[in-house]
């Protein structure tokens, strides 16, 4: 179950990850509050240029409209994650894995025990500085990407609006939504590194067939 809902999740924040992007492009610039266009003055902008010509780049040119395709595949994945986010915690939960593999014990938060797992190298266990990141993402990082996406929701704006005005408004939603989007990503290519880094052979077989290669097989 745990491989399974890793691979769905991986596929998901692929697509999430192209379809954000051009969603993105349709104007590359971020506002604090409830309202923000290209009349308000901006609390940042991204140099890229737009895919809307009434948004100003600075670039003298327009890309392609994206948008349409772009936000039905973004929404769909979105879904997929967030159901996929629920079995995967309901097991790991009913089962013991958030306990026993996740939740770090006390001894395991010393600064010998973190800089020991620097140098710890096991595809069946996680070490404390794994446990304490996969916590992080699971429990803040994904809780506040889903909340701040659906800020962005007139209709959940509506049915909940303190949900939204907590955040600030619609378009500090966004904002908040880009950062906790950038951290994810960056989670995303610290743990691709972790991986070839750990052997990549070894890492990729125990996650797809649930086997991991011997030592000296992985040095061949």
């Amino acid at each position: 179950m745990v491989r399974a809902t890793h691979w769905i999740t991986a596929l998901c924040f692929l697509a999430l990850l192209v379809s954000g992007v051009e969603i993105l492009l349709s104007h590359p610039r971020f506002y604090w509050g409830e309202a923000g266009n290209v009349l308000t003055p901006p609390l940042f902008r991204l140099p890229l240029p737009s895919s809307r010509a009434t948004v100003p780049t600075g670039y003298g040119y327009v890309l392609p409209d994206q948008n349409g395709w772009s936000r039905y595949l973004h929404f769909q994945a979105a879904w997929f994650a967030v159901l996929t986010g629920l079995v995967y915690f309901a097991y790991i939960w009913q089962s013991g894995h958030f306990r026993r593999n996740l939740l770090p014990a006390r001894g395991e938060l010393s600064r010998r025990s973190i800089s020991m797992a620097l140098t710890k190298n096991d595809p069946w266990s996680y070490n404390v500085l794994q446990r304490l990141t996969y916590l992080f993402v699971i429990l803040v990082l994904f809780p506040l990407v889903i909340w701040t996406g659906l800020a962005m929701s007139p209709g959940f704006a509506s049915a909940i609006p303190d949900a939204v005005s907590v955040l600030g408004g619609q378009q500090s939603a966004r904002t908040l939504h880009f950062f906790v989007s950038v951290l994810l990503v960056l989670f995303f290519a610290v743990h691709v590194a972790m991986v070839i880094a750990a052997g990549f052979r070894t890492r990729m077989r125990a996650m797809i067939t649930g086997q991991a290669s011997s030592s000296n097989e992985e040095l061949r």
